[in-house]
């Protein structure tokens, strides 16, 4: 096989990344005629698919190693430029992390600020459930991911972040009226509760585990926000397992009370980067690393 035309991978990430051919063909400046014959070409240069073109449009396995093989060439273009040709104006550096939305509402943020000040970059945070973060590695479509899984990728290292502590937990008036005689299986197929989303296992494995009631029988919420999570709970309209970092003034004022402190759930945390990951990205992946040794338990 012949070196790649990195025009032709540049087509694949906008088409992956826009999740549309006329957009990715807009962002490059070209028709969208020509924007499918560059795939059709690296199709024909790979001998196999790249992209399955479903919705959403996602790659094929050799599509994905294409994907995460440009990305990072692109990293190191990015800090090999500066130093080459020192009069040629920055550009931003593109940086997709994918992170569960627990860690968005309570530690995140707090580790990447300081890089966000310092650094000129285009930050895309692709909120994920933590146990399909590294997928977002695999297919290329991020740098860096937070994840329950210790193993890394090939080519990937990760990093002990911590220990996430959660709870299950409701305001008092919801307690009263859903769990008068304690939480059990009888009140919690009446009680409505919340999960992140239909793929969001956290809450059914905690159930389960500890009530031995399967999903099938009570009812749940869908809604992708932590945030939104403690709303929610607070309004007295739901139940639903939370990061105690997340509620330690609610638990402490008794806007929200813990329902089963005797059942607490812990996930530990791990930061996976890329093995040569250097510069900008080295920067970030240490505050990453950092700030959540330092903030989550354990």
């Amino acid at each position: 096989m012949e070196n790649f035309d990195y025009k032709l991978l540049a087509a694949l990430a906008e088409v992956i990344e826009q999740q549309s051919f006329e957009l990715a063909a807009q962002k490059l400046f070209i028709s969208q005629s020509a924007i499918s014959q560059r795939i059709k070409a690296l199709e024909e240069h790979v001998g196999q698919p790249v992209l399955i073109r479903n919705q959403p449009i996602i790659t094929t396995p050799a599509g994905e190693q294409l994907l995460s093989h440009f990305k990072k060439v692109k990293q190191l273009e990015h800090e090999l430029i500066p130093l080459l040709s020192p009069e040629t104006p920055v550009m931003p550096m593109k940086v997709s992390l994918a992170i569960n939305a627990d860690s968005i509402a309570t530690w995140f943020i707090d580790a990447i600020t300081p890089v966000l000040k310092d650094h000129l970059v285009e930050l895309n945070l692709i909120i994920e459930h933590e146990e399909r973060t590294l997928d977002k590695l695999r297919s290329g479509q991020a740098i860096g991911a937070v994840s329950v899984i210790e193993q890394p990728l090939k080519g990937y290292r990760s990093f002990k972040l911590g220990e996430m502590e959660y709870c299950l937990v409701a305001s008092e008036g919801f307690a009263q009226k859903y769990f008068p005689n304690g939480v059990n299986q009888s009140s919690l197929k009446m009680a409505p509760a919340i999960s992140f989303d239909h793929k969001d296992d956290m809450h059914v494995r905690y159930i389960a585990k500890h009530y031995n009631l399967a999903a099938s029988e009570y009812y749940c919420h869908s809604v992708r926000s932590s945030e939104a999570f403690v709303a929610l709970a607070k309004q007295g309209v739901a139940y639903c397992l939370l990061p105690k970092l997340q509620i330690t003034r609610e638990l402490l004022s008794g806007e929200l009370i813990n329902l089963s402190p005797e059942n607490e759930l812990i996930e530990t945390l791990f930061w996976h980067s890329w093995v040569l990951v250097k510069g900008i990205n080295k920067k970030i992946s240490q505050q990453i690393v950092k700030i959540g040794q330092q903030k989550l338990a354990g």
